[in-house]
């Protein structure tokens, strides 16, 4: 015979043991899920009352912002309104300090305007003088005599053979004007500047080295030299001009004048100027010049 056990009645009782647990873990639940909800609820109602009280502070901050806004807007309408006002002030001021500047300016310039004219006043009698002094000067100046090479008193190119008619003018004409100078004038030295164009001369080698000496003391004729630049032609012109005043003197003219021959070359043009380089012939560049010097004692620089 078999032996039959049965535990039904502990199992029962487990059974019966899970619904209590269950039903604490609902109410546990329910519990905190009820929390859940309150603690929301009060988040709800804190956030919205947050919000309403910060909407209520932005109206205020936006209606103070206005405010300060048109009191700004006031505050920046007065200062231009005052800055307008001190600009034209300032425009005002600086007219007038303009105007008293000119006015200060043209009483300067009136008093330098008067002191100058009393200096000039002043000063007037001194410069007449002076004026009158030059003017007495300059009329009792000896002239200075320009035969120009055109003309009957043109040298042969290259020649300083004296033409027959500027020899005649040098022994009648120019020979009486050197007394007459000569006599008002006291004692003088007669300086015969030769002048030439700015012709190249082409001609030999100069001699002028070996025989000018010789020329000038009577030895050998003018024709005897050869010039070999513009230098040589205006010394030799000037030295024949020389020759014939001195051939007066041995007749008895043109007592205790001296003579010097000098040649000016190309370089000084009629006004007095130097010369640029200029190669082309020019008849008023070519010429004879006759200075008068008072004679003075020379002082020698060592």
């Amino acid at each position: 015979m078999v032996k039959r056990s049965f535990l039904v009645p502990e199992a029962t009782s487990n059974d019966l043991n899970v619904w209590p647990s269950f039903t604490d873990l609902m109410a546990n639940a329910f519990m905190i899920i009820s929390l859940f909800l309150l603690l929301a609820l009060f988040k709800s109602l804190f956030l919205k009352y947050t919000a309403e009280e910060t909407e209520i502070n932005l109206d205020a901050s936006e209606q103070q912002g206005r405010i300060l806004k048109r009191q700004v807007v006031a505050l920046e309408n007065e200062l231009r309104n005052r800055n307008k006002i001190i600009t034209n002030r300032n425009k005002i001021i600086t007219n007038r300090n303009q105007i008293i500047a000119n006015r200060n300016n043209t009483i300067n310039e009136l008093r330098k305007t008067s002191s100058n004219l009393q200096a000039l006043l002043q000063s007037s009698d001194e410069r007449m003088e002076i004026v009158e002094a030059e003017n007495r000067r300059l009329k009792s100046a000896p002239p200075v005599v320009v035969i120009q090479d055109s003309g009957e008193y043109q040298f042969a190119s290259g020649s300083a053979t004296l033409p027959v008619e500027l020899r005649s003018y040098i022994a009648t004409d120019l020979v009486n004007l050197i007394e007459e100078i000569s006599q008002q004038n006291n004692l003088y030295v007669v300086e015969i500047i030769g002048h030439t164009d700015g012709q190249v001369n082409f001609n030999s080698v100069s001699n002028l080295d070996r025989q000018l000496e010789a020329v000038a003391k009577g030895q050998k004729p003018i024709s005897s030299l050869t010039p070999g630049s513009n230098a040589d032609l205006g010394l030799m012109r000037s030295l024949e001009v020389v020759k014939q005043l001195q051939a007066a003197q041995k007749q008895g003219r043109l007592p205790g004048v001296k003579f010097r021959a000098y040649s000016a070359a190309q370089l000084q043009l009629p006004s007095g100027e130097f010369a640029s380089e200029n190669r082309r012939p020019n008849a008023r560049r070519r010429r004879i010049e006759i200075r008068f010097s008072p004679l003075g004692k020379a002082e020698t620089i060592r």
